[in-house]
């Protein structure tokens, strides 16, 4: 080569089909691959003196692609922009075909879990990997805090590793997070997280959004009041206004899950983990807004309520619980109007988590303990099932122009 040498010479990825599409035909993952590696840069179309790729189809919904990061003119690919080049043609054989539109990037996913990280915990025999625990336990803290002073000590409470990053002035700029017993390089460092690194509205800037001054005792009937009431004027804000109401309404979900009876814990928390994209609404946002202040409200007020009132009266926690439907109702037909799909689907599957957790807290104690959140069945027709032989490969035809190259992730 001519140069450097890459550090890493392979690129690899896969290209899926969503479930319930139909099976692509093998000629038709062929155009989709030799579509992906000109998006990438890898080979473009008619560019002889390109990196030599191979595709790979070993299951009936998704093809795996294997690329040389070294030209044949001894020079390295362009890759700048490559994920949001591939995903612009991806959108084009989507509308093509007819197949499930896949959400826009938005920058509003969950940040998941590497492969490494999910191979460490599997190693450690953790049932979760560090990043997803640092994820909800500082989003806890958030939802919960009303200044810096107190959202650092919250983290230290809970148990984590906390190092603040100051400005030259000696005023809080940063904050970066570790889990104790995590650890690299053969056990001679923590691996810290900054806050930006385990979800885009948990930066510094974005958790000072939430602070809220403290308020007195509290109990859940007066948050249940505050839901309705917040609920209710949600439908009368405008577009900027409602991306800071459903933030506010995540933040709600986070702390009725942290103070909740036992019996109806669990579905909250997965309440709170569903509606978490719904609460990160893509473009501006105003933080005036007259229902995020009573979800404010109503968060700050169950973790001042008294703790005999958690545990007492299901009529009361269920009652809370049924206004909590109501607002992620409102706050999915808000998306639904902004044509946030990826958003509204978020909200759907909270609000059904919810209404579990209602008829839960509604129920007779059963003998047998609290029911337990069932398992998503596997999809049917998924999985490493023989598709025979790629056949009948066309070779790549002069097609569209590659997508501009957009800004790396």
């Amino acid at each position: 080569m001519r140069g450097d040498r890459p550090d890493k010479h392979v690129w690899h990825v896969s290209v899926r089909n969503a479930p319930g599409d139909r099976p692509l035909m093998d000629a038709e993952w062929a155009e989709v691959a030799a579509a992906m590696a000109d998006a990438a840069g890898i080979a473009p179309y008619g560019d002889e003196q390109a990196c030599r790729w191979a595709a790979v189809r070993h299951a009936p919904d998704h093809i795996h692609l294997v690329e040389t990061l070294a030209r044949v003119d001894g020079r390295q690919p362009r890759l700048r922009g490559d994920i949001l080049a591939m995903h612009a043609a991806a959108r084009a054989f989507e509308a093509r075909w007819g197949l499930t539109p896949m959400s826009p990037q938005d920058r509003t996913a969950l940040r998941r879990p590497s492969t490494g990280e999910l191979a460490k915990a599997g190693r450690r025999g953790l049932l979760e990997t560090a990043r997803e625990s640092l994820q909800r336990t500082v989003r806890t803290a958030a939802a919960l805090a009303h200044d810096d002073a107190d959202f650092l000590d919250r983290l230290r409470d809970a148990g984590l590793r906390v190092r603040e990053r100051h400005g030259d002035d000696g005023t809080l700029a940063g904050y970066a997070v570790a889990l104790p017993g995590d650890r690299a390089d053969h056990g001679t460092r923590p691996v810290w997280f900054s806050g930006s690194s385990l979800a885009y509205d948990l930066s510094l800037p974005r958790v000072r959004e939430r602070y809220e001054p403290a308020v007195g005792p509290a109990d859940w009937s007066q948050a249940e009041r505050l839901v309705r009431e917040a609920a209710a004027v949600r439908a009368a804000s405008g577009r900027a206004e409602g991306a800071g109401d459903v933030a506010a309404l995540g933040d709600l979900l986070v702390a009725a899950a942290a103070h909740a009876p036992a019996v109806v814990r669990e579905r909250l928390t997965s309440a709170a983990d569903a509606f978490e994209q719904a609460g990160r609404a893509p473009g501006e946002r105003s933080l005036e807004g007259l229902a995020r202040a009573g979800w404010r409200a109503s968060a700050r007020a169950l973790e001042h309520a008294p703790r005999t009132a958690r545990g007492s009266g299901a009529v009361v926690v269920h009652t809370l619980l049924v206004a909590l439907v109501d607002a992620v109702e409102a706050a999915r037909l808000w998306h639904e109007a902004q044509a946030y799909r990826a958003q509204a689907k978020a909200a759907a599957d909270a609000g059904r988590l919810l209404r579990d957790a209602a008829a839960t807290a509604g129920a007779p104690p059963s003998s047998t303990g609290p029911a337990r959140t069932a398992r998503t069945a596997r999809v049917a027709g998924r999985g490493p099932t023989a598709p025979g032989a790629v056949t009948g490969v066309p070779p790549r035809p002069p097609g569209p122009p590659r997508p501009g190259a957009g800004k790396s992730r």
